[in-house]
Formats: structure tokens, sequence, C-alpha cells
């Protein structure tokens, strides 16, 4: 990854800045800023220190290392307004601790008469280190987002427990077909929303009770998706 990648990467990040408006800010041409994009210009050190002071990143970073996390397979980088929502869930610690998760909560939703359930989930994170380590064990939470006719329901001889979470903001990015290459796409999903977060210097202080981080599959016109959310207040 040159300098020249990781500006243009920076700039998208940043609201979608445009070539001319980082021109203006730093007080040169839109040909300069697309001379460094390109490779064919280096700027003075002055300049290189104020690039990083208004990415909110090192000079290190910006020169020396890979920013870009993303590519082709991730779209949409947003905040969003995710509305006061109620959860079941059920939180597994195994092996395949999503696929076993996942399978539960679906199960429950059958028996609770829900209709094509919005399920999501996230990593469990109350896993010893006797138990990765050792045993190979990991941690996954999966919850099933209650329907607004069904939140108020008792669900207590169903035996799990109904969680509601205020309104709240996320910082949402778009993986088209996850499962691709997953160990790879989804970790940098997250690691592309902490920096999206960092340049765009957006408040992360979560709601007590909101989901720090969450995963959502779906599929949409024959291809499939996951929406990964990380709160931000």
């Amino acid at each position: 990854m040159s300098f020249g990648e990781n500006l243009q990467f920076l700039r998208k990040m940043h609201r979608s800045m445009t070539q001319e408006e980082l021109a203006e800010q730093m007080g040169v041409s839109r040909q300069t800023v697309s001379k460094w994009e390109m490779g064919s210009a280096f700027p003075e050190t002055e300049k290189a220190i104020a690039l990083s002071r208004l990415f909110n990143c090192s000079l290190d970073e910006l020169l020396c290392q890979d920013m870009n996390s993303g590519n082709d397979a991730y779209e949409n980088l947003r905040v969003e307004t995710v509305p006061a929502f109620a959860t079941v869930r059920y939180a597994v610690i195994s092996h395949e601790p999503e696929d076993d998760a996942m399978h539960h909560i679906r199960g429950w939703a059958v028996r609770a008469g829900i209709e094509e359930p919005e399920v999501i989930g996230w990593d469990f994170p109350f896993v010893s280190q006797e138990q990765i380590n050792v045993f190979h064990m990991h941690g996954y939470c999966a919850a099933c987002v209650l329907p607004e006719k069904q939140a108020g329901v008792d669900y207590a001889g169903f035996g799990l427990e109904v969680i509601r979470q205020s309104e709240s903001r996320y910082a949402v990015i778009t993986i088209r077909e996850p499962f691709t290459a997953p160990f790879v796409l989804i970790p940098n999903a997250y690691k592309t929303l902490l920096r999206f977060i960092e340049v765009n210097v957006i408040a992360k202080k979560a709601p007590p009770e909101a989901i720090g981080c969450f995963e959502k599959v779906y599929r949409k016109d024959g291809i499939e998706f996951m929406d990964v959310y990380m709160c931000v207040g």
C-alpha cells in the first residue's frame, strides 16, 4: 500500500471528501492532490503532518502502513440510527459456537411462532484463556430481534429473557458475499469501521444496555450480504 493509496482511502473515508475539498484545506491545487494520490509527487513534511492531523492518524500509518483493509466486497459505509428494539438471546461456548447459537435461536423462533425471524449475532467475550488455548473453544451469542407486535409477549415459558435496547447510533458497513473469505473479510470489516470512526472523530460512547457490535446476514436479489454494526452512541 503506497502513501497515495492511503491518502485516497482516507479522503473517501472522511465523509467522501473530494480532491478539491482536500486541496482547499491543504492550501494546494487539486492537481497536486491528484499527483499525491497517483504517486507522481510527494507532499512536503509540513503538508504530510497536516494530513495526518486532518485524518487523525500517525505519520507512520499514513506513509508506511496498509490502511485500506477494505476491498470491492465492502460497500455503503455509514452511520445509522437504529430504533429501539427487543431481543431474546442465546450464548454458546464450544468449538463451533456460531453454528450452535444460530441453530438454537432459529429453533426458538420457530417454537415461538415468529415467521421469518431477524437474527443477529456477535462474539461472546466471557471465555477463559484455558477454554481458548487448551480446549480451542470460543463464544458466540445469537439473538432474535422480536417483531414490534411481539416485543411485549411474555416468553418466560420459552426459557429466554426479553432484553430491550434504546435507540442507538451505529457505524455500519455492508459486506457482499462475506463467507467467500470469512476469516479475512469479517475481521477487516471491523478494522474498517474503527478507522472510519477515528478518521471522522465520531464519539464512541455506547448506552450501557446497547449491544456493542453485531452482525446481520441476509440475502438480496440472490446475493448474500452481511451488515456489521459498531455502536457509537
